[in-house]
């Protein structure tokens, strides 16, 4: 058996602690060993005592080998206090510039892989308010794009494409309105390409985008994409690919720590009833998996989650038939 891997465990509020326990329990049945350092963080750690996250913490989460998140945010908490102060702060100080949302329905041949840049755009939060409070109030809200944050996801996604059957490659962005950023990725994207002669590519403005999501999923394969549509596209790929419940997702920074969560939020309405559907944090898992190098353990995490009937079931029930099969 290998070295046991450093997993830094964070449940987090209302469901996650539900889901993040499927996924161990199915990796442990896998064989693959984890030692898992344990992380009370959230919005209801911050509710205790004001603490979000320790500066501490994060130099500990840099000697880990990943970071595996159930979900974030009670309902207690104003907006933006833990999405910012936690989950935001956390990609920037490790720098996990790549946020990867696989999408897979065989049953309607669905099968692509969004690469969402993860540390620029609106994350950065350039803006600000003026006259606020008044009638004549005005409120920017900027995207900030830096040659490196764009190149390096679009090699990122190229590399990707690489490695799958169809090699084919879309930008999605929205290059006819936003003439800065959108140029500043189109001439990026055609620059990096002239490396990759044996992918094909295509381009699409975000608005056709999501029709294509809706009426022909088929046709993608990869994609990448800024901070703020791939945000969007995301959400509209898990809602086309069998629902929100089985959307996984990586936060990556390849050459160090990165971070793995289902997508969904917290569901505070249905926390602790044992009725999340805890697969997307399952799949999460198995990207974790790949990342740690065991990517055989991973391949048979996601063939034992692709059995329509592990779909039904409580949160626990549907997380031991899936071990079972693992």
């Amino acid at each position: 058996m290998a070295n046991k891997h450093r997993i830094g465990i964070v449940g987090g509020d209302g469901i996650g602690p539900d889901v993040i326990a499927e996924g161990l329990k199915v990796i442990a049945a896998t064989g693959v060993e984890l030692d898992r350092v344990d992380y009370d963080l959230g919005g209801s750690r911050y509710l205790k005592d004001g603490e979000i996250l320790p500066d501490g913490v994060i130099d500990e989460w840099r000697t880990l080998d990943a970071l595996y998140l159930g979900a974030v945010g009670t309902p207690e908490v104003p907006p933006g206090v833990i999405e910012r102060g936690l989950l935001l702060r956390m990609r920037f100080e490790l720098d996990l510039y790549i946020n990867q949302r696989p999408f897979i329905d065989p049953d309607n041949d669905i099968d692509m892989i969004v690469i969402r840049e993860n540390t620029e755009g609106t994350y950065a939060g350039e803006g600000g308010f003026l006259r606020k409070g008044t009638p004549h109030e005005i409120a920017t809200q900027g995207s900030v794009n830096t040659r490196l944050g764009v190149e390096r996801a679009i090699r990122y996604a190229f590399e990707l494409a690489a490695t799958r059957p169809a090699k084919h490659l879309t930008l999605v962005h929205k290059t006819n309105v936003l003439t800065f950023s959108g140029d500043l990725w189109e001439r990026t994207f055609n620059e990096v390409r002239v490396d990759y002669p044996n992918i094909d590519t295509a381009y699409n403005h975000v608005d056709a985008a999501s029709i294509y999501f809706v009426e022909n999923p088929q046709r993608y394969d990869v994609i990448v994409t800024d901070n703020l549509f791939g945000d969007i596209l995301t959400d509209l790929g898990g809602a086309v690919s069998g629902g929100i419940g089985f959307a996984s997702s990586a936060n990556l920074n390849p050459g160090g720590v990165s971070m793995f969560e289902p997508v969904h939020g917290s569901a505070p309405d249905i926390a602790g009833q044992n009725k999340a559907n805890p697969v997307a944090a399952i799949l999460s898992g198995a990207m974790m998996l790949d990342f740690l190098g065991e990517s055989e353990a991973a391949e048979r995490i996601r063939k034992a989650s692709a059995d329509p009937q592990t779909y039904s079931g409580s949160t626990t029930e549907i997380g031991d038939q899936i071990a079972s099969r693992v």
